[in-house]
């Protein structure tokens, strides 16, 4: 038995700034708010994390400009999350996908950038026939690249919330602060029931957007199919970083 296993070892191993909360989230700069469930509300989560907001980035850059020019920043972000103890990184926004490999390459831990990396794994458990689709804050700007960088195949079903009246409105133009909840859940529920409308072979639906965990339940009720999001894939991602000790 080594030294640090030994029930008598009183050692604690340093060489971090911070404890505790060894995932990094990423953070794009915006002002709407966040409520419980959103990846930015630090209740959202059942352990600690460590948040780095990246000045610039905002949604309307990320998600309708393709975060052009925006890697350095992601890239000094991640490192700095890192140096305080992150021990696996992600983002709060799906679009970043795009920057999956160079992240990943540069920080050398354990990196998730998008809500889209599920979709493989979740395809894997559908039935002969069925397939995943997905909804997104933004289908028009949903690029092949951006499915690409998460593994998605090019010909996945999705929707998006830009033709409803709150969630794209409030997150992507940033036209005012606050938000109608509600509106919100209808807008993102409306997507989804025009994706399986329009796709009866969908056996599943993942969210790509971040801000989407709220309204999951909702949709899932709605439309009867298995429903992912970010809260999902990091709730997972983190399992492996503290896996459970059993008495």
């Amino acid at each position: 038995m080594t030294a640090s296993a030994h029930s008598s070892s009183r050692i604690a191993r340093g060489g971090k700034a911070i404890y505790g909360a060894p995932l990094g989230i990423l953070m794009l700069e915006a002002r709407f708010p966040r409520i419980p469930g959103d990846m930015g509300n630090g209740t959202t989560w059942p352990f600690p994390v460590l948040y780095r907001v990246v000045s610039g980035a905002s949604p309307e850059k990320v998600v309708l400009k393709g975060a052009a020019g925006l890697l350095p920043d992601f890239i000094d972000a991640a490192k700095d999350l890192v140096r305080l103890g992150a021990e696996a990184i992600t983002t709060n926004c799906g679009f970043l996908s795009l920057f999956q490999k160079e992240i990943a390459a540069a920080v050398g831990v354990p990196v998730a950038t998008s809500s889209l990396m599920q979709v493989p794994w979740v395809q894997a458990t559908l039935p002969p026939g069925k397939r995943v689709g997905l909804v997104t804050v933004s289908g028009s700007t949903l690029t092949p690249a951006h499915l690409e960088g998460a593994g998605v195949p090019l010909d996945t079903p999705m929707v998006g919330t830009e033709n409803g009246k709150e969630f794209f409105r409030v997150l992507i133009k940033a036209e005012k602060d606050d938000m109608d909840i509600a509106q919100a859940e209808r807008d993102v529920v409306e997507a989804g029931k025009e994706l399986v409308a329009k796709n009866p072979d969908v056996g599943a639906i993942v969210l790509e957007c971040t801000n989407m965990p709220p309204y999951a339940a909702a949709l899932q009720a709605e439309v009867g199919l298995p429903v992912y999001d970010i809260y999902s894939m990091i709730t997972w991602f983190h399992t492996g970083l503290r896996p459970r000790v059993f008495a």
